[in-house]
């Protein structure tokens, strides 16, 4: 009779345990832009099994006309907890009253790379000649429409004196991954930050252009100002930039950053 009572009351302790980690779980919804997504999918199903939160996650730009992109996401008043994005963009939609200004954390740094097709001939870009020579002797060259590409376009070919070249030949390709139209063979030579190239299948990454021409993207995340769960949105920022996750972050392309 003594255990069963202890197995009951057990139970019931057991059943109020449940019930508060049910009370305190919630539905954290996310918007994340394409350079932390791969880190972002890796490490959001831990957070999940650790918290007994689930996550519904929405993808999108952190800038453009696009529908998609979030600040016209928020715009339209779709909800959310966290919005990860390039940090400038972040910063534009603090400035705007649209997320909570002491909630920024700085996730990671992202550099631009390059992918041609599987089993296309591997050029060079590891110097400023060699990207050089490389951008001229593709027959097509194609970059993202987000914060990579737009610097592609407007700077790299003119410090490159490769614009009036390039200008013919090149197109910024807009929502679809640049590694996805380089493996169709639409495009000879690829240019999108390494994060993004990576997780497509049917090309060669290249490597990165050279530290000298790069332009590095920090991604960070804030809060929006009507997020419905704010408490879970911050431990997941927490979680994301924790020392612990890094070799998870770093392996999908990106590079840590100090939070010192």
């Amino acid at each position: 009779m003594k255990a069963q009572c202890l197995r009951f009351a057990a139970w019931v302790l057991l059943g109020s345990l449940s019930m508060t980690a049910a009370v305190h779980a919630a539905e954290i919804h996310v918007m994340t832009s394409g350079g932390f997504t791969a880190a972002y999918k890796a490490l959001s199903p831990k957070f999940a099994a650790d918290t007994g939160n689930t996550l519904d996650t929405t993808l999108g730009p952190s800038m453009g006309k696009a529908p998609e992109a979030i600040p016209n996401r928020l715009e339209r008043g779709e909800k959310a907890d966290v919005v990860i994005m390039v940090g400038y963009a972040l910063d534009d939609l603090i400035k705007q009253g649209k997320v909570i200004p002491g909630s920024r954390v700085e996730l990671a740094d992202s550099r631009i790379g390059a992918v041609v097709r599987a089993g296309a001939d591997t050029p060079k870009i590891a110097s400023e000649d060699q990207l050089k020579a490389a951008l001229l002797k593709a027959r097509s060259v194609a970059y993202s429409d987000s914060a990579s590409g737009v610097y592609i376009q407007d700077q790299l070919f003119k410090r490159l004196g490769v614009e009036s070249q390039l200008q013919p030949k090149s197109k910024m390709i807009v929502k679809t991954p640049v590694a996805s139209v380089v493996a169709t063979g639409d495009y000879e030579l690829g240019f999108q930050q390494v994060s993004e190239l990576l997780p497509v299948s049917g090309v060669i990454f290249i490597g990165k252009i050279p530290e000298s021409l790069q332009s590095v993207t920090r991604f960070a995340a804030g809060i929006p100002v009507d997020a419905q769960n704010p408490q879970q949105a911050k431990a997941l920022l927490d979680y994301l930039a924790s020392p612990g996750v890094q070799s998870e972050v770093r392996a999908t392309g990106l590079d840590s950053v100090s939070h010192n």
